[in-house]
């Protein structure tokens, strides 16, 4: 039925039933009309009125809803849709807009993956210059200012000693840029090698307790998934240094009904879902790029991404757990950090009563890539 017709369908039955009221009811109207008809006549007429605007509220409820899905709608958290049942007006316009969000969330996963994919090309093509030529020409300094310190005076030598201080510094601080621009050890070793030196680096330079905790069992990942599952990672754990104020952080990469799950979790003040920022909506394009999609929630469970997963067959795993700045599987802490973290019981789950977790739950491939 037409939205024109159920309207005046719904407006022919509210005024037919005061028709009929008025010629079937035992009621006549007194000239002048006295004051118990006048309020039997308007009694009447708000009956009418209250049960017209019942009615019309029922009929156009379904443009209530589509109002409400078009004002909240996000194109990164896709599927987002309204069943449309019957004909009509209304249910071809809510056909129509679920059509056009089809469209749009294609266009915007497809730009998404352009862009992302060319941020990241750009981003290797920066780190390669840092390194071949940034890092270059601080290495001939470093070289060059220790060639002079050696033939230097004892006044001048100390001052030339400096400079090579704040020259090894700065280079440091290239590498550093580098590896977060591009990681080499990601393309070389594989995702777990460059979680853990991801997180190694960051315990080194944040001073926060972090837990990493791998599968040993993981099955292979194309380059792709591996790249986004440590962007997710990276991106993660700056939030929790800048913005959660938090003091533990735990890494977990896992195997879990047919698909591989990292989750990030601290104990800092939590996240809110109108406190997004370019940070946390870039994960959410990243993980578009993979078919996955990225819920957040309040401390509890501040962040969860969940993904389309591709059966395999089920195998046991054994768990890994380690401090950062060690080897997984490893024994031992190598350096101050580890021991902080070793001393406040590695290994376990961080308070899940506040904090943010990030959870992300990546496809197996239908082909494993070969391991390099």
């Amino acid at each position: 039925m037409s939205l024109f017709w159920r309207i005046f369908g719904l407006n022919a039955v509210v005024l037919g039933s005061a028709t009929a009221l008025l010629l079937w009811a035992p009621v006549t109207v007194s000239v002048p009309v006295v004051l118990t008809e006048a309020v039997i006549l308007v009694g009447g007429l708000v009956v009418m009125l209250v049960a017209n605007a019942a009615l019309l509220r029922w009929g156009l409820s379904p443009l209530d809803r589509l109002t409400r899905l078009m004002t909240t709608v996000d194109l990164l958290r896709p599927g987002q849709r309204l069943p449309a049942h019957g004909g009509g007006e209304v249910a071809d316009l809510i056909r129509t807009f679920n059509a056009m969000l089809d469209r749009l969330e294609q266009e915007r996963a497809t730009s998404s993956a352009r862009v992302l994919l060319a941020q990241e090309a750009e981003r290797r093509r920066i780190a390669q210059e840092l390194h071949d030529e940034v890092g270059q020409s601080m290495t001939a300094i470093l070289l060059a200012l220790k060639r002079s310190a050696d033939a230097a005076d004892p006044p001048l030598r100390d001052e030339l000693h400096q400079a090579q201080e704040i020259t090894r510094e700065s280079l440091d601080e290239v590498r550093r840029l580098v590896r977060r621009l591009r990681p080499g050890v990601l393309d070389d070793l594989g995702l777990i090698a460059a979680l853990t030196s991801l997180t190694s680096d960051f315990a080194t330079h944040t001073g926060l307790r972090v837990v990493r905790r791998f599968d040993a069992d993981l099955p292979s990942l194309d380059p792709e998934t591996e790249l986004v599952l440590y962007r997710v990672a990276q991106e993660s754990l700056t939030n929790a240094a800048r913005h959660a104020d938090a003091e533990r952080v735990e890494v977990a990469l896992t195997r879990a009904d047919g698909a591989v799950v990292l989750a990030i979790t601290d104990d800092g003040r939590g996240i809110r879902a109108a406190c997004e920022g370019a940070g946390i909506r870039g994960m959410r394009e990243r993980a578009l790029l993979i078919g996955a999609s990225l819920d957040i929630a309040d401390a509890a469970a501040s962040i969860t991404s969940v993904t389309s997963v591709t059966s395999v067959t089920s195998k046991s795993v054994t768990s890994v757990t380690s401090v950062a700045g060690s080897v997984p599987g490893g024994t031992g802490p190598v350096g101050a950090t580890d021991a902080s973290v070793a001393a406040a019981g590695a290994g376990a789950p961080a308070d899940p009563s506040a904090g943010t977790r990030v959870r992300l739950t990546a496809p197996l491939p239908s082909k494993p890539r070969k391991q390099p």
